[in-house]
């Protein structure tokens, strides 16, 4: 199957699916962290117009949707117009990837602004369900696709990003790979995996 990671420079999700024999493909406006061959530098709709595609896993950014970015769209209780318009922009992308022509998708997030709008996603997940020992609540958006099950549950779990607005008063701190912001968003790779053996069948 063809499965196209947008918005991907990991590669993370990209090698789970390669390691199943999949044709897999990463895109993202930057290089690849890996060097990889099987990665297009470039605009994820314009590669998915492009070509065929069985699957689309995409990582839109959350910058402007995220509802950790509360306290600067709402600066001193007033709307900020910058903000809001960027908002627009990042909502439009993240629509248009999970409504795009392709059979399966899954697109993911972290819990948006409720003034995004976004549609009810399908599924939370937590890296603690797979595999590591993290909170770091994500959505995933689905379609033509079955939520992802649980594969190997931790008990004893810390953040990996505290909260932006309370998390360092309760005593949170980040784990030490989270301090860079491609380490933050990078995709577990218990996830990823979980995604190629659940999906990829």
């Amino acid at each position: 199957m063809r499965v196209l990671v947008a918005c991907e420079y990991s590669g993370e999700v990209r090698r789970a699916f390669r390691a199943r024999g999949h044709d897999a493909v990463s895109c993202d406006l930057l290089p690849s962290m890996d060097d990889s061959p099987h990665h297009i530098q470039g605009d994820a709709l314009s590669v998915l117009r492009s070509q065929r595609w069985g699957m689309l896993i995409a990582f839109p950014p959350c910058t402007y949707l995220t509802k950790a970015s509360a306290r600067w769209m709402h600066p001193k209780g007033g709307l900020c117009p910058v903000r809001h318009t960027n908002m627009l922009a990042a909502r439009g992308f993240f629509m248009s990837l999970l409504n795009v022509d392709v059979p399966r998708v899954c697109v993911e997030n972290p819990t948006p602004l409720r003034i995004c709008d976004l549609p009810t996603h399908t599924q939370v997940v937590q890296p603690w369900e797979h595999g590591h020992p993290h909170t770091k609540r994500t959505l995933l958006w689905l379609r033509g696709l079955p939520p992802l099950t649980p594969t190997d549950i931790v008990t004893e779990r810390r953040p990996w990003c505290p909260s932006n607005s309370s998390g360092a008063k309760r005593g949170q701190q980040a784990t030490r790979a989270a301090g860079r912001r491609q380490d933050r968003n990078k995709t577990f790779k218990g996830i990823a995996q979980a995604m190629a053996n659940q999906w990829g069948e």
